[in-house]
């Protein structure tokens, strides 16, 4: 797809590097940036040799929310025209993470603030750098989450704490969010990339298909019963099972050797 100067898109041992390039503006998310990161996660999805995905940014900022001055014009609003635009937009960027067929990381190097928070809480692991900082900004403007903040939240640390961080929109520290819960691990800011690299260049030697389906799993699983969990948990096995890298799996077992996944 066609290049955004203000995303740096490069593959490199079967991973897939994101980057939000507007520095000067702490990565504020314009309406290019957006499509253009959902059009390059379905490509991600799609393309046998991408195993793997980090999103990370350039600068001191992560990505300071939503610029919606690079947005169209829809002229007069009329009612439905904000829910509208927030389906369209925010939600639908947030779905294109929580949907990506393959493991996708954020390398938070700086503030993730508002739709840059839920960016980085869609993806599948998050590794902060100690000077990162996540702020539910929302309440500072008078508004109501949106970017599935109110989906995302309460599932990774519970009601209450996602209430108090939506409720005071206060700062929180990289490394009280990985005491909470919302960050898979704190390195040294000089580590960071080091550190997203190395994830991702491991999960890209896995199976690819096994680690898709399990996402789905995960992810289906918090809005399912016991029973529809059971269901699909069955049926995802059923059809790994029929893939090369599970059958390589098996095999190596037996054979007491070390696999060699293809992503097949």
């Amino acid at each position: 797809m066609p290049d955004v100067p203000e995303v740096l898109h490069t593959t490199e041992n079967a991973v897939t590097h994101i980057t939000l390039n507007r520095p000067e503006a702490m990565n504020a998310l314009t309406w290019d940036q957006r499509e253009h990161i959902i059009g390059l996660l379905a490509e991600a999805s799609a393309d046998p040799a991408v195993r793997a995905v980090v999103i990370t940014a350039t600068g001191k900022g992560f990505c300071a929310g939503a610029d919606l001055r690079g947005a169209p014009s829809t002229g007069d609003r009329v009612a439905g025209d904000v829910a509208r635009t927030i389906r369209r937009g925010a939600q639908r960027f947030i779905a294109s993470i929580l949907d990506c067929e393959k493991p996708v990381i954020a390398a938070v190097n700086g503030t993730a603030a508002g739709i840059g928070a839920h960016l980085a809480l869609a993806c599948d692991l998050v590794i902060a750098a100690e000077s990162a900082r996540f702020i539910e900004v929302f309440v500072r403007r008078g508004l109501v989450p949106d970017g599935g903040g109110a989906y995302l939240l309460p599932r990774l640390i519970g009601p209450q704490r996602a209430k108090e961080l939506m409720f005071f929109g206060d700062a929180l520290p990289a490394t009280e969010a990985e005491r909470l819960g919302l960050v898979n691990r704190v390195v040294p800011d000089e580590d960071l990339a080091k550190t997203a690299r190395e994830w991702a260049e491991r999960l890209a030697q896995g199976p690819t298909r096994a680690l898709t389906l399990t996402k789905q799993l995960v992810n289906a699983s918090l809005d399912s019963d016991r029973s529809t969990a059971f269901a699909a948990e069955a049926t995802a096995q059923e059809i790994n099972m029929t893939t090369a890298d599970a059958n390589e799996g098996v095999a190596s077992f037996v054979e007491r050797r070390t696999p060699k996944y293809r992503g097949l």
